[in-house]
């Protein structure tokens, strides 16, 4: 571990703290870049569902790490980025646009749970978003002329002013260019005057306020910035997956992406990655390695069920 004294301030906020961190970033970008040459299109494939699952984790991030809000509902912003862009993209808009309006439908929404669940926390506020997931879920299974209901409705691939990107390998740069992107966000939003508030707030709020900061318009801040983040990943998720339905954004997911941010580590950037790439390799990992584990363990109802619930 790699200890740094600190002389001045701008040391304190600067993105990269030292030179072995440029060194391991762009080795690792360098990697990532040159991915569709040594990874297969299945592993291709499951990077980038990591990717998209990072952006949803770093989102939940600002939400849960940073500023310390439980949330159990957060699949419902997810849901509501992949039907917008499923909307939009359908009628030609392209992909930038549609995933712009995506982001900001899906903050709207996380203004409007911010603002009622200001007066809760802790668990009593796990509860409410909880109680908003199954909102959002029942109104895209009943709005049937934009959701097609339970049916599901297909996906096409991105537009980019004219420009198709179908193929995976396209796709997958155009993921990776979005994590990336947000990442920076995220960074450089943690190391303003409004990302050390979420932290004063998480970690006391009668501190905070003492401070001088206000409390109701931090937190509905952090909701639509989380929800906003979550919703781009929604975007990037529908056509990832070419259709969606509503069970898809259930209750189920809001766990998957609450255990991303907790297996990961709460308040931690590289969190979101580490989660992600537990919560999509694990079920891979199991589903090759249970025929060699003991019969007690390869073959019990648990490990057969999230075996198979990923692949």
């Amino acid at each position: 571990m790699r200890f740094i004294f600190k002389t001045d301030y701008a040391q304190d906020i600067r993105i990269v703290k030292h030179g072995g961190q440029v060194f391991w970033y762009s080795l690792l970008m360098a990697v990532m870049l040159a991915a569709p040459w040594w990874a297969g299109d299945y592993w291709l494939s499951q990077i980038g569902f990591v990717l998209i699952y990072a952006v949803a984790g770093l989102g939940l991030m600002v939400l849960a790490g940073f500023t310390g809000l439980a949330s159990i509902g957060h699949a419902a912003f997810l849901g509501v980025g992949a039907y917008v862009e499923t909307y939009l993209s359908a009628r030609g808009w392209p992909f930038p646009l549609a995933m712009l309006c995506a982001a900001a439908l899906s903050a709207a929404v996380g203004v409007v749970v911010g603002l009622p669940a200001l007066r809760v926390k802790g668990i009593y506020l796990a509860i409410a978003t909880l109680s908003f997931g199954f909102i959002v879920e029942e109104v895209l299974a009943r709005w049937e002329s934009v959701t097609n209901g339970n049916a599901g409705v297909a996906v096409g691939a991105p537009q980019f002013f004219g420009i198709e990107l179908a193929s995976s390998e396209a796709f997958y740069f155009l993921t990776l260019a979005v994590c990336v992107g947000v990442t920076l966000a995220v960074l450089n939003l943690m190391r303003s005057a409004t990302g050390r508030a979420f932290i004063a707030i998480r970690d006391s709020e009668i501190s905070a306020q003492s401070m001088g900061i206000h409390l109701a318009g931090y937190k509905t801040l952090a909701f639509a910035i989380s929800a906003a983040i979550v919703g781009l990943a929604g975007a990037l998720y529908a056509h990832k997956l070419r259709f969606i339905s509503p069970d898809q954004f259930g209750i189920v997911q809001s766990i998957d992406l609450l255990l991303l941010v907790v297996v990961g580590g709460l308040g931690s950037l590289h969190g979101a990655f580490l989660g992600a790439i537990f919560l999509i390799t694990m079920p891979q990992l199991i589903s090759l390695g249970k025929d060699w584990l003991p019969p007690s363990i390869g073959q019990a109802p648990g490990c057969r069920r999230w075996s198979m619930a990923r692949c």
